[in-house]
């Protein structure tokens, strides 16, 4: 679940929109004779590409749950608010709410009851979903029964195993277990930029999260280097057990800035970074 093209836990079928994508491009990669990944690019990526079908299933699965739950009163999609599907305006500047400060199983959970407390809940879940634990059987499992509902966490499991299959991991660099080789550090991390509630009702949210991820291996001679990301993913949240739990989910594409100038790091930048670098619990 998941960043670049492999981020594709919950690819929307709505991924045509249009972002932008051209204009004057500076993208600058460093020179072969320094390139601690062994002079991999990523050029056109077909590497990347090639993991969408496998992980499409997901998507298939996710939009059945969305139509299933549709249904019931309670059901995400059935969040109410006076304007429809347009998104509500949401002002740029923190809420001034402090986070939440209980978790379980390592998770931020107990987010209030309104429009802050589902858009918290949703950075937060995106974040443990676009981690390195969705690439290990059980931490996936794990993290699927907490954050979605009981009803979508029994029909995700299944797909979801045969999405993160052996096949799928190898291509990723990683062993059956979703592990790196010796001396190498996979990277995959969600960073939230911002959140908007889409829908908001009693019982049900619509958030849409704006993130920057990172996904690839780092390691001398890697031909899948780490790359960023942008991207947005929408949750359907519905208020059962005393917290926001995920119904369905669904990302797309963008918006993405114009890339820079930046040197891209070195492997042993990449790995050091992410070993001193923690993440953050999100609140709106």
């Amino acid at each position: 679940m998941s960043l670049g093209d492999e981020h594709g836990f919950g690819e929307s079928a709505r991924a045509d929109d249009e972002y932008y994508d051209g204009g004057r491009t500076r993208t600058r990669l460093p020179d072969r004779a320094g390139d601690p990944y062994g002079g991999a690019r990523r050029g056109s990526r077909s590497s990347s590409r090639g993991l969408i079908t496998v992980v499409a299933v997901v998507v298939l699965l996710i939009g059945a749950i969305a139509l299933a739950n549709r249904g019931g009163g309670n059901g995400g999609s059935g969040a109410s608010g006076d304007g429809g599907d347009k998104p509500k305006a949401a002002p740029t500047a923190a809420s001034g709410d402090k986070p939440v400060t209980t978790r379980t199983a390592g998770i931020p959970s107990g987010f209030p009851h309104d429009e802050s407390g589902a858009q918290s809940a949703a950075a937060n879940y995106a974040v443990a979903l676009g981690s390195t634990g969705m690439f290990d059987k059980a931490s996936r499992h794990s993290l699927v029964n907490l954050l979605y509902t009981s009803e979508a966490a029994a029909k995700l499991q299944g797909p979801m195993d045969q999405a993160y299959s052996a096949d799928f991991l190898a291509k990723m660099g990683l062993d059956a277990n979703g592990n790196p080789p010796s001396r190498s550090t996979f990277v995959s991390r969600v960073t939230p930029l911002g959140t908007t509630v889409q829908q908001y009702g009693d019982s049900a949210a619509r958030v849409a999260v704006w993130y920057v991820g990172l996904i690839g291996m780092s390691g001398q001679g890697s031909t899948d280097p780490v790359t960023a990301s942008w991207k947005t993913w929408t949750f359907d949240l519905r208020w059962t057990g005393n917290d926001w739990k995920i119904v369905a989910d669904s990302q797309k594409d963008g918006p993405a800035p114009v890339p820079g100038d930046d040197r891209a790091a070195t492997s042993d930048e990449i790995s050091k970074a992410i070993e001193e670098y923690g993440g953050f619990t999100y609140a709106r």
